[in-house]
This record gives structure tokens, C-alpha cells and sequence, in this order.
């Protein structure tokens, strides 16, 4: 007499109340790990590995770049960028007492959006309506860093130039806003830059700020060659005339990292002062890659 041959049992089908149970592990896993994260940036904070001012945008930035980079499946890496912001927000009020200031003259609040958007949205705000407000803030102590309009050509103001005195504490740019792309409908479309009384923090991927003054006569196209012959990479130039007639000032643009002893800026020639870099920013990423 044969036996019968074994079969294999028939596959089992998930119910919903299993797989919402594995959601469930799967949020306990995610939830002791955001907890071992928080001890380690304690740790940090306690040697001082973040200094005087808890802000390392560029740091930050190389950690989304990563992630996107090794990020699949169907989660949207613009989630993932949201994400981390606000985990970058809580652990750096962790670290000290973390507020921004935010000079916002637009009639929808739209560079306040921006700044929520990236310093998350329990992180304290203050709002000025003149970027020397906003930045009478840092220089007091009173505001980690502040969100400040991008500068553009014929402004009446130019609240950059006031970096160029190099002033105690040093105030820098430090990042761009939004820093992420593309934007979805009805996230703040300004652009913004954002200043903090620590110099900036390189990333893998920057472009830097240098301040000028110089003589009226030199014209955008020669400034721009001023600034290739010396090493550089020239982007957006922002020209604005004294009221003088006596000198003029720019906010140059250059791709990489420059420091304040970047030997570059002593080729800068023809001009009235020695340049000032204004400070530097991680490029903003695309939010599906990296």
C-alpha cells in the first residue's frame, strides 16, 4: 500500500489585524531608535562637539544627501526630508535654547511658512518686518539664526552689506531656503537665505557668498572676470551703487566651499577693500534623489 505524497500546507493570508500588529513592531523599532539617536546627540552636546551655537546646516545636509541616496520604495523622499528636519529641529533644541527670527513682509506669511517648513514646527519663531530686526536677534543672543529674503538687484535695501563689517559676533549665511525641491501646491514659493553667529559648516556639494566693495566704474562683466582670474567660479552677481557715486558693493555667488583663509581672495585685485566672505550654503537637493 503507497502512501500518499506530503503536501504543502496552503499559504496563509495576512489579516489586517496582523499586519497592522507588524506596523505596530515596526513603530516600537523606529521609536527606540529615535530614543538611542537622542542619547547620542546628549552625548555630543555634553563634550561640546556642536560648539557655541547648535547649528550645522551643512552637516545636515550631507545626512539628507545620504539618505536619499540609499532611499527605495514607495515613501516619497521628499517625506523622508520632512522627516529629518524636524528631527534635526528637536535634537538641536536639545542642545541649547533654539529660536529663529524670521523678517517677513510678505502679506501671506509666506517666509514664515519657510522657515516652519525647515526648522520644524514646534521650534520657536519670532517675527520682524526689517531684516535688521531679524538680525539684531543673532547678534544678541537672543535667536540661534535668522530667515532674511534673498537678496536681489535694486533693492532699496540690502541688509547683506551690513555682514561686510565683520562686526562681533560674525554674522554669516549659513543655508538657503527651501532646501528641498520640487515644491508641492501651496508650500511658500520665496527664496530665503539664513544667517547664524557661527561660521558655516562645509558640505559635499556648496556655493559661498563673498562681499565686495569697489570702485563705481567697474561693471558686472569686469567684476565677473575679477573674480575668474582669481580662482573662482562665478555665479549671481548683485551690484549696488553708494549713494555717493564714490563706491559700489556686490554679493558674488562662487560654486564650493570658501573660507575666510581661502588664499583665492587675496588674487582679488581693484578693489577698494579687502573681500569678506559672507559665508556659504549646502546646494538644495531634489527631494526624489540625492
Amino acid at each position: 500500500m503507497s502512501s500518499s505524497p506530503l503536501t504543502a500546507p496552503p499559504p496563509t493570508t495576512p489579516t489586517l489585524a496582523s499586519m497592522r500588529g507588524e506596523l505596530d513592531r515596526l513603530d516600537d523599532g523606529i521609536h527606540d531608535l529615535l530614543m538611542q539617536r537622542a542619547g547620542v546627540v546628549t552625548r555630543i552636546g555634553a563634550v561640546g562637539g556642536k560648539g557655541r551655537v547648535a547649528l550645522r546646516p551643512g552637516r545636515e545636509a550631507e545626512i539628507v544627501r545620504r539618505l536619499l541616496r540609499r532611499h527605495t520604495g514607495p515613501l516619497a523622499g521628499r517625506v523622508l526630508v520632512r522627516l529629518w528636519r524636524e528631527l534635526f529641529a528637536a535634537t538641536t533644541a536639545m542642545q541649547q535654547n533654539h529660536r529663529v527670527t524670521v523678517c517677513d513682509t510678505d502679506p501671506g506669511n509666506a517666509y514664515v511658512q519657510c522657515a516652519r517648513e525647515h526648522f520644524g514646527a514646534l521650534t520657536p519663531l519670532h517675527v520682524h518686518g526689517s531684516p535688521p530686526q531679524a538680525i539684531a536677534e543673532v547678534s544678541a543672543g537672543n535667536a540661534t539664526a535668522a530667515v532674511l529674503p534673498m537678496p536681489t538687484d535694486g533693492e532699496s535695501t540690502a541688509w547683506w552689506t551690513a555682514l561686510l563689517h565683520r562686526d562681533e559676533p560674525r554674522i554669516y549665511v549659513v543655508a538657503r531656503l527651501p532646501f528641498w525641491a520640487p515644491r508641492s501646491e501651496g508650500a511658500p514659493q520665496v527664496q530665503a537665505l539664513v544667517v547664524a553667529a557661527v561660521a558655516p559648516d562645509p558640505s559635499s556639494r556648496d556655493r559661498s557668498l563673498i562681499g565686495v566693495e569697489l570702485p563705481p566704474e567697474i561693471s558686472r562683466a569686469r567684476l565677473s572676470a575679477l573674480i575668474a582670474t582669481a580662482g573662482f567660479a562665478p555665479g549671481t552677481i548683485i551690484l549696488r551703487r553708494g549713494q555717493d557715486a564714490q563706491t559700489a558693493q556686490a554679493l558674488v555667488e562662487v560654486e564650493g566651499f570658501v573660507a575666510d583663509d581661502d588664499p583665492r581672495l587675496a588674487a582679488l585685485t581693484d578693489l577698494q577693500r579687502p573681500p569678506v566672505v559672507l559665508g556659504a550654503y549646502a546646494v538644495p537637493v531634489d527631494g526624489e534623489t540625492a
